[in-house]
């Protein structure tokens, strides 16, 4: 079944991730920051990396600041190859 720990669930062989939606400008896509945190191997500090992600949004339905869960697929552009798969926790209107 699907487990959701460090911010990676999996469901059968695609990936998942979940992050921050920081941008929905473009037509049907969005970019998503999913956090990551690791011991250095060195030092042993707990360092936290970001890397951004473009995903599919056939709806349109996230909006910046939304928690979504995404998921990998095949190749839809140069940079696209997730999808979205749920808006988990919407963001509060400011």
């Amino acid at each position: 079944m699907a487990e959701a720990t460090n911010n990676v669930a999996t469901t059968g062989k695609r990936k998942q991730r979940i992050g921050e939606v920081v941008s929905n400008k473009m037509t049907k896509t969005i970019v998503v920051r999913v956090q990551r945190r690791f011991p250095h191997p060195q030092y042993k500090k707990v360092v936290t990396s970001y890397k951004k992600f473009y995903a599919h949004d056939e709806n349109a339905v996230a909006k910046i600041g939304d928690t979504v869960c995404i998921e990998e697929s095949r190749p839809l552009s140069k940079l696209k190859r997730w999808t979205l798969v749920k808006v988990m926790e919407s963001a509060v209107a400011a």
